[in-house]
C-alpha cells in the first residue's frame, strides 16, 4: 500500500493531533462532518462514535478505525478496528486496537504500517488494556479522596511522581471526559466487583451534570 486516501470524522479539538499524526505518512486525508455520506476512501476513521454514533453506515468494505473503547468490536460492521482515541492515549507510542477477528486485525496492520504507526492489539473487550487500567486508577483515586485521604492536587502529584505517568488521575479523568469512565466502570462492573464505582466518582459526575 503506497498511498492511501483517508477520510476522518472528528471534532474540531482532535484535527490538530490527527493531522500531527499523519503528518510523516505516504496519505492524504480529508475531513468530514457525522451525518453527511462520505465520499470513497481507502481507509475511514471515526472518532467520535462515543459522542456521535456510527459515521459510517455506507461503507460496508475498507477499514473503519473505530473510537470505541467501551463497546466492543464484535457489536460493530465486520470492516471496523476499534482503537483507543481517548484523550491523553493518541500521544503514546503505541496505537492500541481491538478487533473481532483476525481479517480485520490483518486489515489494520497492513493500513497502520504503512502509516508508519506502531500498534498493540489488545483483547476485545470493554476499555481493551490501557483505559481499562487507567479508568481503574481514577476510581480508586475518587474512593481515597472521597474518605478524605488526600487532596486531588496531592494525589496528581503524588501519581506522576511515583509512577512517572504523564497525567494524576484527576488531571487524566478531566481530559477523557468523566462520563465516559464512568460509562466503562459501569461496563466492567457487571461482570466484577472490582469495578465497584468511588461514590464521589458518582457525586462528582452528578455535579457536572447540573452545571
Amino acid at each position: 500500500m503506497n498511498q492511501m486516501h483517508i477520510i476522518i470524522n472528528a471534532k474540531p479539538g482532535k484535527k490538530e493531533l490527527l493531522n500531527k499524526l499523519f503528518a510523516n505518512s505516504p496519505a492524504t486525508v480529508s475531513w468530514v462532518t457525522h451525518g453527511i455520506n462520505p465520499p470513497a476512501a481507502d481507509v475511514y476513521f471515526d472518532d467520535c462514535f462515543e459522542e456521535e454514533g456510527y459515521a459510517f453506515e455506507s461503507v460496508t468494505k475498507a477499514p473503519i478505525f473505530v473510537n470505541a473503547v467501551v463497546q466492543v468490536a464484535g457489536s460493530l460492521p465486520a470492516n471496523c478496528i476499534r482503537y483507543n482515541g481517548w484523550d491523553g492515549f493518541l500521544h503514546q507510542p503505541l496505537l492500541e486496537i481491538a478487533g473481532a477477528g483476525s481479517e480485520s486485525l490483518s486489515n489494520a496492520r497492513l493500513v497502520l504500517d504503512a502509516l508508519h504507526w506502531k500498534c498493540l492489539e489488545a483483547p476485545d473487550e470493554p476499555g481493551m488494556l490501557s483505559a481499562r487500567v487507567v479508568a481503574m486508577i481514577i476510581n480508586e483515586a475518587y474512593f481515597c479522596y472521597g474518605e478524605s485521604i488526600s487532596s486531588k492536587k496531592d494525589i496528581d502529584t503524588a501519581m506522576k511522581l511515583g509512577t512517572n505517568y504523564p497525567y494524576g488521575p484527576f488531571e487524566w479523568s478531566e481530559m477523557i471526559g468523566l462520563h465516559k469512565i464512568d460509562a466503562l466502570l459501569e461496563k466492567l462492573a457487571a461482570t466484577s466487583s472490582r469495578y465497584r464505582i468511588a461514590p464521589a466518582l458518582k457525586a462528582a459526575l452528578t455535579n457536572q451534570k447540573k452545571v
